[in-house]
This record gives C-alpha cells, sequence and structure tokens, in this order.
C-alpha cells in the first residue's frame, strides 16, 4: 500500500506542475501582427521598380505587337472593300496572305505572354524575397510571435505592412 501512496502522490505533485505551467503560459501574452501582401506589392518600392523595369524592357515589342495588329486590321478591312472587284486567285492569294499575318500575329503575342509573365515572375519572386526579410528582421526586432499574411480580419493595431513598407524602401 505504501507504494501505491507514493506514485498516487507522485502523480498528483505532477499534475500541479502542468496545472501550474499551463497556468503560466497562458499568462504569457503572445505579439501576433499582420502584413498586407497586396499593398506590398502595389505600393513598395521594389515592386513599383519591377513593374517600371519590365515595362521598359516589354515596351518595344509591346508596340510591335500593336502596330502588326493594326496592319492586320487594315489588310483586313482593304480585303472587305476591295472583294467586290476582285478576281477569285487575287481574293485568295489577299485571304492566304491576311491569314498568315494572322497567324504571325497569335503566334508572336503568345510568345510576348509567355515572355511576360516568366519575367513577372522573377520580378514578383525578388520582391516577395526582399518582403519576407523586410519582416522577419521587423518580426525580431519587435518580438513578434507571429506574423499573418491576408487574414479576413485584423485590427490595424497589429498592422505593420508600413513599416514593411518603409524598410523596403530603403
Amino acid at each position: 500500500m505504501k507504494f501505491h501512496t507514493a506514485t498516487i502522490t507522485k502523480f498528483v505533485a505532477m499534475l500541479a506542475f502542468c496545472a501550474v505551467s499551463v497556468a503560466g503560459a497562458q499568462a504569457q501574452e503572445s505579439r501576433i501582427g499582420h502584413v498586407s501582401s497586396d499593398r506590398i506589392m502595389n505600393e513598395s518600392a521594389p515592386a513599383k521598380a519591377a513593374n517600371a523595369k519590365i515595362e521598359r524592357e516589354f515596351s518595344g515589342r509591346n508596340k510591335e505587337l500593336l502596330d502588326l495588329n493594326e496592319r492586320l486590321k487594315s489588310m483586313a478591312s482593304k480585303l472587305d472593300k476591295d472583294m467586290p472587284v476582285l478576281s477569285e486567285s487575287e481574293r485568295v492569294k489577299r485571304q492566304r496572305s491576311l491569314a498568315e499575318l494572322d497567324q504571325e500575329f497569335q503566334r508572336k503575342q503568345r510568345a510576348f505572354r509567355e515572355d511576360l509573365n516568366q519575367r513577372r515572375n522573377e520580378e514578383i519572386a525578388a520582391v516577395v524575397s526582399r518582403a519576407n526579410k523586410a519582416i522577419k528582421a521587423i518580426a525580431e526586432a519587435e518580438k513578434f510571435d507571429i506574423i499573418l499574411q491576408d487574414a479576413i480580419y485584423y485590427s490595424p493595431r497589429v498592422d505593420i505592412t508600413e513599416k514593411v513598407l518603409k524598410a523596403l524602401a530603403k
């Protein structure tokens, strides 16, 4: 019976210790922060610089596509206008030429979109990496336990987006 009493005493002591530990953990308040990824991607200096860089990089190809599209529309309009007076062979020749130009336009447009999306994804990855480093530095400096991103609701007092934007501007 003595062994059984000692075991019960140890068990009760262990329960008391656990209760005190849990109460202490609950008394310690967690610091939670929030950051808006939309604002970071739209308002931060690196994001704006990346957008401007992409715009410069692709403006020439975009203009080329716009010019090609105008040429295509012009050819189609001219073909429609001239259709009643064209011979069968001339009509077929122009339709074939128009179809070839349309295929060229579609091919160039598809390549443009693919290249643009790839570059945009590369630049976004670089901005996200810089933003994550800034968020981590702020979280460590201000002793946050967790930083949430894009929550459904958050209090403005936990929003650290402005701090991140300022850190990224440096």
